[in-house]
């Protein structure tokens, strides 16, 4: 078999892995914390480490790689997600399993910053387009079992096993990749941005520190407080940085186009509103509703098979229609469906989530690929893979600072919901008592065991009912919350998003008619 061939199967193992470690981690979290003992923000760290890095390495990887070549990062990338693998398998406390599921982040950036570019060199013509559609397939391919694999591997073998899967397939992707994959590297690149690497990464991981801790340190302590001047100072400076630097990792220029900017918005709250609603929706199903991993995972199905169903149609769509409609209605069924969830009540079953499933899992379907061809598509050709970088980039941030922001609200308020749904029954005293200052850990946790014989029999009971009712209300409003990020999205998208603004029609006479331009790619 020819080598390109060979070099499309490696990255497209590798991408699998990388994403699907994304999505099959959600399902197994109430298990990792059974099994662990772990806190609602060791949960949340399960998520946000992996993202972090995954986020802050992605640029610079991607420099490093035009550097000292995309085949070497690639493979480097390989052994660092399966090495990080192996490690969160054998992890036997919450820090153990965040620490390398962050160094999972960094394997997974080196991976992803380098696939589009290894297959790019490896393909031309038609091939090419055929490689790239094999690639989206399996990216949506990742997406759409994750959640069930997942339930499968956690019920069957344990949670464990969801990391040690990763190991032999590593070890079979390094292999071809050394073998088979021919190296390439951008003769013009001069050197990595290290000063932005470290403003980046430094302000992004302190600003999702304090959204995850200030409820237990208080919002208005001087921890907290000191956190978050230190991310905005890092972060303002990263901006700055990127400005004085003759090869910065994220072109500020990119933005001047209303289109690019669209197109990063759109993926930031795509990922800030539904995606990062996954980790409630499996505490949901599994600490509420009872559900085993493999249950869980089954009823994710309308989402993530509807979304690889439309993803296609997106595609072939994006032709004959504006873009913008396509991510500006995507995120508006968004809205619509989070909008939806907030109809849960304490007594509700899993089948008042199944139009919402259908309606976020057609918006998904409809966003992805015209979203991933306008961060492209926009920009000049040498450009592309910083854009494409950049909208990655965009995501993951968009997904740990979701996660982070939206947990604060839902620690709050599920606490406060509970303590108010006790009291009518008068064992509000004994279970504050019982949980020694524990409350909202226990409570975001869904660890309601942990109480053990500290409470009476009649407390146990009705914590249980006035649990459910704080979980109600912490949840129905973070989905609230989430579908106003949505349809602030979808806003962007409608408004930003032009047609003018893409590359490939720049050249286009100014007496070209609207219609025309709205049957072409860009929209």
């Amino acid at each position: 078999m020819d080598r390109k061939w060979w070099t499309l199967i490696a990255v497209c193992v590798a991408i699998f892995m990388l994403l699907l470690d994304i999505t099959v981690v959600n399902v197994a979290l109430p298990e990792i914390r059974r099994s662990l003992h772990s806190s609602f923000s060791d949960l949340q760290w399960v998520v946000d480490a992996y993202s972090l890095t995954l986020a802050a390495f992605l640029l610079t990887s991607g420099a490093l790689a035009d550097l000292l070549g995309r085949r070497r990062i690639f493979t480097i990338g390989l052994v660092v997600f399966s090495g990080a693998s192996a490690a969160c398998g054998l992890s036997g406390s919450p820090l153990m399993l965040n620490l390398a599921r962050a160094v999972q982040g960094v394997g997974g950036a080196m991976m992803f910053a380098t696939s589009l570019a290894l297959i790019a060199e490896a393909f031309q013509g038609r091939d090419r387009g055929t490689a790239f559609g094999v690639f989206g397939a399996v990216t949506g391919a990742a997406v759409a079992v994750g959640p069930v694999l997942g339930g499968v591997i956690t019920t069957g073998l344990g949670w464990e096993w969801i990391f040690f899967v990763n190991v032999p397939i590593g070890v079979v992707a390094v292999i071809v990749t050394l073998r088979k994959v021919v190296e390439s590297r951008d003769p013009g690149a001069t050197g990595v941005d290290w000063a932005g690497l470290v403003t980046f990464s430094g302000g992004l991981f302190l600003l999702v520190y304090a959204l995850v801790q200030g409820n237990a340190k208080g919002w208005g302590s001087t921890e907290i407080v000191t956190m978050l001047a230190a991310a905005l100072v890092l972060l303002v400076a990263f901006v700055l940085v990127e400005h004085a630097q003759k090869r910065p990792m994220l072109d500020l220029a990119l933005f001047r186009r209303p289109a690019f900017t669209g197109a990063s918005l759109v993926a930031l709250t795509l990922a800030a509103s539904f995606f990062s609603m996954f980790l409630y929706l499996t505490l949901y199903l599994q600490n509420v509703l009872d559900y085993s991993p493999l249950q869980a995972g089954l009823r994710f199905l309308p989402t993530t098979l509807l979304s690889f169903a439309v993803a296609p149609v997106a595609g072939r769509l994006s032709v004959r229609m504006p873009v913008r409609l396509l991510l500006g209605s995507g995120l508006v069924l968004i809205g619509i469906a989070l909008l939806l969830m907030t109809t849960l009540t304490s007594t509700s079953t899993w089948t008042v989530l199944i139009v919402p499933f259908v309606l976020a899992g057609t918006g998904v379907g409809l966003v992805n690929p015209p979203l991933a061809a306008t961060a492209v598509g926009v920009v000049p050709h040498e450009r592309s893979g910083m854009a494409s970088g950049i909208n990655a980039t965009f995501r993951q941030v968009g997904i740990a600072t979701g996660v982070a922001g939206l947990g604060a609200v839902f620690q709050h308020v599920i606490t406060t919901g509970t303590v108010s749904a006790l009291r009518p029954g008068g064992h509000a005293g004994e279970v504050l008592a019982g949980a020694h200052g524990q409350l909202t850990t226990i409570l975001s946790s869904g660890s309601l065991n942990a109480l053990g014989h500290q409470i009476s029999h009649a407390g146990h009971v009705a914590l249980e009912h006035a649990y459910r009712v704080g979980f109600a209300e912490a949840f129905t409003t973070i989905a609230a919350i989430a579908a106003v990020i949505a349809l602030v999205g979808a806003l962007a998208g409608f408004t930003l998003v032009r047609g003018k603004d893409f590359v490939a029609y720049a050249s286009r006479p100014a007496e070209a008619s609207e219609p025309e331009a709205a049957m072409s790619p860009a929209g």
